[in-house]
């Protein structure tokens, strides 16, 4: 696939996956819009990818205020005319107990990674269907299939991710617009260190499945090859991807397993 006129947009860029997929396409010659909320750590990202630096772009908005959303998408129509590629990648995960967590910890995971991606959508979804093309990738996780303790309202909102987007894919096929669910295990990233504990802080701390991961340069090859590839939904990951055959073929199994599970 060719991206030298391509328009690819990268939420939650300035770490992690988000990072990773923004130096993929910078060496794909694409133009690229990253977005976060850290200006630093963006221009960091873009000065990183060295040459093709001058085809990224910076658009910095908070993904949990649509108003913020819908004026990041109008500028960046404004400004490139299309997007080729949406990749909805902004999230935060967490780590406390349902009886630990109030429920403004719930609202805020929610309206982080679902409503801000669904907004993030709707809001560049009109483009796409009158351009007649368009690709949308949704970063899930292997929590979005089933739910493991202490990620109660991030299994939630990854698993309202897939209803939507699965639906969504439904409607605008005719389109030709692909939609790609990907759900990563565990990536080597600071999702376990910034992840949202019950008083709101974050946990402050790698998690060792996190710190024994997929490095995140990796999963972004794997992740642009399904997209190339027609994928609609992927899992990557190393043996914690046993557990979506155990969901699937031996569910009790599954669920003695994660019931005995102590650690975070």
């Amino acid at each position: 696939m060719n991206y030298t006129d391509k328009i690819v947009w990268i939420t939650g860029a300035s770490s992690g996956i988000g990072e990773a997929l923004t130096h993929s396409f910078a060496k794909r010659n694409a133009t690229i819009i990253i977005s976060g909320r850290r200006m630093a750590e963006l221009e960091r990202v873009k000065q990183q990818c060295n040459s093709a630096a001058e085809k990224i772009h910076i658009v910095t908005f908070d993904v949990s205020n649509t108003n913020e959303i819908n004026q990041a998408a109008n500028q960046v129509i404004e400004k490139f005319g299309k997007i080729d590629i949406l990749i909805n990648n902004a999230g935060v995960s967490q780590r406390a107990l349902v009886k630990d967590a109030p429920i403004e910890i719930d609202r805020k995971i929610m309206e982080i990674n679902f409503f801000g991606t669904v907004a993030l959508t709707k809001a560049i979804l009109p483009f796409m269907i009158s351009q007649q093309a368009g690709k949308i990738i949704v970063i899930s996780s292997l929590a979005g299939k089933l739910g493991t303790k202490y990620r109660s309202a991030y299994a939630a909102s990854k698993h309202a991710l897939h209803g939507f987007f699965d639906s969504l894919r439904c409607e605008v096929w005719q389109d030709n617009i692909q939609v790609l669910l990907v759900c990563p295990g565990y990536i080597k990233t600071n999702i376990s260190f910034n992840a949202i504990t019950a008083d709101g802080s974050p946990q402050n701390k790698m998690d060792e499945g996190q710190a024994n991961g997929m490095l995140p340069e990796v999963l972004s090859e794997k992740i642009i090859k399904a997209m190339e590839n027609g994928k609609e939904e992927v899992a990557f990951g190393g043996s914690e991807l046993i557990g979506l055959k155990l969901k699937r073929f031996f569910p009790g199994m599954l669920s003695n397993i994660l019931k005995k599970r102590k650690s975070a």
